[in-house]
């Protein structure tokens, strides 16, 4: 079944503020797709768009090629699963599936055949006649996936679904919904703040910031290669440096001069010339963290510093760590029984090692990005 949705120059108003500038995206049939980014950032905007729920100022909303623009919510292939469930408290697991089904006019065998279908592809065939109230919130986001799957639309629209789930629930159902996903092979179009979820559920993410598009690519191109500091602060954490390259070194790296830092080598990821400034990013689990001072490979940048911070995560430890006038966070994973050594620790003398490929070039930088990250204050 096709199912590729494409929005084209698409801009929507509310009043003077503008929620989706301008944005041209295309979901390719049978992929996950996931709209990522910051509360107020468009991405629901967009997506209510799509649904039928409000109508673009400017541009298009096409569906296979043909124009749903002006489409009544009720007239487009497409249904929706929302954060809060919206699960009719008074009907059965059973009939709120077969909801849809029933305003379709499909006959009782079609409908009894396509529910207990979906009660199987969720796993819920033996809460079949539960009322709402007695499930619990993963149980009823699936209800809720099953209701949207049944009349077998051509997208699915997910929105938050899985916000008002703790953690561990989050992680599981992630697991279910990319299973369901692989089964069903329609469209997902999948809107979430959330980078762990987009990151584990999609084969393709766009990192939207203030209504419009910052990047879009699949999840290890937008981690390991950012376009903006805005995205590579928000997906994940990351150092920012900033300065000017003063040699070039190869075809392949460059040297760079860091304020307050001292000299770095640098990759030439995009094209340099001694005298350019450069903004870069660098992620903590790319430092390598030791309290002996290493022996350097050719291209290892090695700076001394004191730790400020630690932060112990269970199967990492993350360290803020000062040298010169950056404060530098470098994660070290727990590989071996950690209670058989000592960690390095608050006032300790450390040193950070990394290879000048680790580091990665931006192409735009906003000094208030900084403020995505989630590290702490002095």
């Amino acid at each position: 079944m096709p199912g590729t949705l494409r929005f084209e120059n698409v801009t929507k108003r509310f009043g003077s503020f503008t929620a989706v500038d301008d944005v041209t995206l295309e979901i390719e049939h049978g992929k996950t797709f996931s709209l990522l980014g910051p509360s107020g950032c468009g991405k629901t905007t967009l997506l209510r768009m799509a649904a039928g729920f409000e109508a673009p100022d400017q541009g298009r909303i096409l569906l296979d090629g043909h124009d749903i623009t002006d489409l009544p919510p009720e007239k487009r292939p497409l249904n929706t699963v929302f954060q809060n469930y919206a699960l009719f408290p008074h009907l059965s697991v059973r009939e709120n599936i077969a909801f849809g089904l029933k305003i379709a006019k499909q006959s009782k065998a079609d409908i009894a055949r396509q529910v207990d279908r979906m009660l199987e592809l969720v796993d819920l065939a033996e809460h079949a006649d539960k009322k709402p109230h007695l499930l619990s919130g993963g149980q009823k986001q699936r209800v809720g996936i099953a209701r949207a799957l049944a009349n077998q639309p051509r997208v699915l629209l997910l929105d938050e679904p899985l916000a008002a789930l703790d953690l561990k629930l989050r992680q599981r159902l992630l697991v279910e919904l990319d299973a369901i996903h692989d089964e069903v092979g329609i469209t997902f179009l999948y809107v979430t703040h959330d980078q762990g979820e987009a990151m584990s559920i999609s084969d393709t993410i766009a990192v939207m910031n203030r209504g419009r598009i910052e990047q879009t690519g699949k999840p290890a191109e937008i981690y390991e290669t950012p376009r903006t500091s805005f995205v590579a602060a928000f997906i994940g954490d990351t150092n920012f440096f900033e300065g000017r390259v003063t040699d070039s070194l190869s075809e392949r790296f460059s040297k760079a001069d860091i304020p307050g830092l001292g000299s770095i080598m640098i990759d030439n990821d995009k094209p340099v010339r001694p005298g350019d400034r450069i903004h870069l990013s660098l992620r903590p689990e790319k430092i390598i963290l030791s309290r002996n001072q290493p022996s350097p490979g050719t291209w290892d940048n090695i700076l001394q510093g004191t730790i400020e911070d630690v932060i112990y995560f269970g199967s990492h430890t993350r360290y803020w760590v000062r040298s010169g006038e950056y404060r530098l966070c470098a994660e070290q994973q727990h590989r071996t029984f950690l209670l058989d050594e000592t960690p390095p620790s608050w006032n300790d003398p450390v040193w950070l090692r990394w290879h000048a490929n680790d580091g990665f070039l931006l192409e735009q930088y906003r000094e208030e990005d900084e403020n995505l990250l989630t590290l702490p204050e002095d």
